[in-house]
């Protein structure tokens, strides 16, 4: 019988490839949704609602392995006080609740993987290279990813392995960070935004489901691990290479920080500022990327 991966946030862009990914190896899936979905003989749906701690006790007590993917946009709506608490809540309110259900039922899986994010180094733009060992920093998404894994690694205190994943800007095929701003560029009025001299931490979304993979097979893996590419991409040089590949050179002037600061409010530190981000740690794991090429990586997710 296969092993069962239980998935929160399935159904968005990283739980659909990476469902994919565990199915084509072996496992079935289960998937905790709000909505009504028909299962199929690969996988089964379960509800949950979180406004109401609730989650199908079944979907928990059957899964041999749990990803917890589930999270509101972080750049959707403008960071006023209730749109942080439901960020963070987001995150941490579904551990809680599987966390209870594990705790009162004397569960036990065999690893517990949680998504995180690059923004727990905080919003660096400097020639700093963050590792897994670099202090979370005191703004807004350093404490947000920090209260996150922090309560990932109550799952830990269960004798549980965690794992926990710190994501930087996913690429994919009409889905996520381009499917955002690929339109504006294939108009022509593709811009740099502030400076460009902000580093863009990326990965291709194959890349990162093999590593959700990894996470869960490869039983030396825990603790936290930073997926992206270690390499030096600006804006200004991710907004050049996307505008050549579309066959044209940059001539809209750079968008002012000001003006996005005006539009965006606090939020838009997560666009003017950025992190250079170390993949070592998973990489002396044994991973491989297999986009690493900026060029290639944005041409394999346009055609």
């Amino acid at each position: 019988m296969a092993q069962n991966v239980l998935l929160t946030g399935g159904t968005g862009f990283v739980g659909k490839h990476l469902t994919d990914v565990l199915i084509d190896n072996g496992f079935s899936v289960s998937i905790l949704s709000r909505t009504e979905h028909k299962n199929t003989p690969s996988i089964t749906y379960y509800k949950w609602d979180l406004k109401k701690d609730f989650i199908e006790k079944e979907a928990v007590l059957n899964a041999d392995y749990i990803i917890h993917l589930a999270g509101e946009g972080i750049v959707e709506k403008r960071w006023t006080r209730r749109r942080k608490r439901i960020i963070l809540e987001s995150r941490t309110k579904p551990i809680d609740l599987i966390f209870s259900i594990l705790k009162e039922n004397n569960k036990t899986l065999n690893a517990f993987v949680s998504a995180s994010g690059i923004g727990i180094y905080g919003a660096i733009t400097s020639h700093k290279i963050c590792t897994e060992e670099t202090s979370p920093a005191n703004d807004f998404l350093g404490r947000t990813c920090q209260v996150w894994e922090e309560t990932a690694d109550k799952i830990n205190t269960l004798g549980i392995r965690t794992v926990k994943i710190r994501t930087g800007i996913v690429f994919g095929k009409d889905e996520g960070f381009l499917k955002k701003v690929v339109p504006s560029f294939k108009s022509g009025f593709g811009a740099v935004l502030g400076t460009g001299k902000q580093y863009l931490a990326w990965i291709h979304i194959d890349d990162l489901a093999q590593i959700y993979l990894k996470a869960i097979t490869d039983e030396h893996m825990h603790g936290a691990y930073n997926a992206c590419v270690t390499d030096n991409t600006t804006n200004f040089g991710f907004s050049k290479t996307l505008a050549s590949i579309l066959g044209y050179s940059i001539w809209v002037p750079k968008v002012p920080a000001f003006f996005l600061k005006f539009t965006l409010g606090e939020m838009s530190i997560a666009i003017l500022k950025g992190q250079r981000v170390s993949s070592e740690k998973i990489q002396k794991m044994g991973f491989e990327f297999q986009f690493t090429d900026l060029e290639r990586t944005l041409l394999s997710c346009l055609n």
